[in-house]
């Protein structure tokens, strides 16, 4: 969770969603808390070189101040995981306009979870805007982004996804960094190594840290004496994102921004997305921005926040995309292509990669070429 650095290492576009129920598709890896369903390529197999590179680290962490006692804990049962570099080496740069940003993060899906994960922690959301000065609401919305409330928060061994990364080599340096910072914080009690899961790329507990920035801005929140983000109770995790913002230059009392015209604060007008409804942003916007360094992002934590607060949609619209079509376009689209037989795993808008099968499967069944792009004229076809 290190501004730039964290939106390369989770390879999201700086969007900071590790997952969403709809049909356009993940934004980031589906994160799950189970440990039994990892996939079979997030699981340790042989790599002599690996292990070569395993034992030269011992002794480089040895001399950093990581006991033999650590590292022995720290690395039994891990192991190289291939599908980690696979998904590192695969990270594509693509663009999502705010409108489909939006769709996904700020569906009423996340809206409902959030107004209810919010009620639910409603003390421990007082608590911490109380002691940092973090709206309840900004807080919950981080929470929504990074980790659906909790219900994704990762379950990849984080010494193996660090030290394969940190071998792999291609952010090495960076990578080590952050095995270090995980096995120091294994050395300090607050967790266990069995505990001690994330992403594929080492981010970790409900707000989604990476090991150096736990390390920099994690606290102990219920006074159990540990730092705990991977607890079922996300007391220190809401806490410990309140404590990132606080310091990153949260000032108490003044809002994200707002949509031009909806009463938002006085500003600096950002329009992200061409022909698109134009924002007026504070400096607290900026701040949302060193918890992932996106404009989309920090509108969709703001925007978030506002609708769990009980605030209302975007009232401006948006423009037709490439294809021509609006979101209701494409929320027919998907819908009626489900109607057909061939499920588009939701009805969002959002022209993800579930919803290009169902095209190219429908244009293949009438016998024209399987593109997967939607357009007018296909929808009139399922007319």
């Amino acid at each position: 969770m290190n501004l730039t650095r964290r939106t390369t290492l989770l390879g999201l576009l700086g969007l900071g969603l590790t997952a969403c129920g709809n049909g356009g598709g993940t934004l980031g890896p589906r994160a799950r808390t189970g440990g039994g369903n990892l996939p079979v390529d997030l699981r340790p197999v042989p790599n002599a070189a690996y292990d070569a590179w395993v034992a030269s680290f011992r002794r480089r962490a040895g001399g950093q101040g990581i006991s033999a006692a650590t590292l022995d804990a720290g690395f039994r049962g891990a192991g190289y995981l291939p599908g980690v570099v696979k998904r590192d080496r695969n990270q594509t740069e693509f663009t999502r306009t705010l409108e489909d940003y939006l769709a996904i993060a700020a569906s009423e899906e996340r809206i409902s979870k959030g107004r209810a994960a919010f009620a639910r922690h409603r003390s421990t959301l007082s608590a911490v805007e109380a002691r940092y000065g973090v709206p309840a609401e900004i807080v919950t919305a981080v929470w929504g982004l990074e980790s659906f409330y909790g219900e994704r928060r990762g379950d990849v061994p984080v010494i193996s996804s660090t030290s394969t990364l940190a071998f792999d080599g291609r952010r090495g340096a960076f990578f080590e960094k952050q095995l270090i910072a995980a096995l120091e914080i294994l050395q300090s009690g607050d967790t266990t190594a069995a505990n001690l899961k994330g992403s594929w790329a080492g981010a970790m507990g409900h707000t989604q840290f990476i090991p150096t920035s736990y390390q920099a801005f994690a606290v102990d929140f219920n006074g159990d004496g540990r730092r705990d983000i991977w607890s079922e109770d996300p007391a220190d995790s809401l806490a410990s994102t309140a404590a990132y913002l606080a310091r990153n230059g949260w000032f108490a009392g003044t809002r994200w921004g707002g949509e031009v015209g909806s009463g938002a604060p006085q500003g600096r007008i950002i329009q992200p997305q061409p022909g698109g409804p134009r924002f007026a942003v504070t400096n607290n916007f900026d701040v949302i921005k060193r918890y992932n360094n996106s404009d989309s992002y920090a509108i969709g934590v703001g925007h978030l926040a506002d609708r769990i607060a009980g605030g209302g949609p975007i009232r401006g619209s948006f423009p037709a995309d490439k294809f021509g079509l609006t979101k209701e376009d494409r929320v027919r689209l998907q819908q009626r292509l489900t109607a057909r037989g061939f499920d588009t795993n939701g009805t969002d808008g959002v022209i993800g990669p579930d919803t290009r099968r169902a095209i190219s499967a429908y244009q293949s069944s009438i016998g024209v070429s399987a593109t997967g792009d939607p357009s007018q004229e296909l929808l009139g076809t399922l007319g």
